[in-house]
């Protein structure tokens, strides 16, 4: 059982480094003065979605998931 516990320690760590570095790339959510006038109502606001900030959300989301699934299973003490 230990092999299983050094393999989820790996990738948990590699889950950590991704998560931080994915976090760090995506833009902050706060539009500033635009969202006043609605000029956040644009193309690239509209389908943000499907642009590459779109993807980094659902990647941020699958990594966190993850993170805190093999969390759970690294702190159990029957392992």
């Amino acid at each position: 059982m230990s092999a299983l516990r050094i393999i989820l320690t790996i990738v948990f760590i590699i889950i950590c480094i991704a998560l931080s570095a994915i976090v760090l790339m995506q833009e902050g959510k706060s539009a500033g003065l635009g969202s006043i006038s609605g000029a956040a109502d644009t193309y690239w606001g509209k389908n943000k979605g499907r642009s590459m900030e779109g993807a980094f959300v659902k990647i941020t989301r699958g990594l966190a998931i993850a993170f805190i699934i093999i969390a759970a299973i690294l702190n159990m003490n029957r392992f």
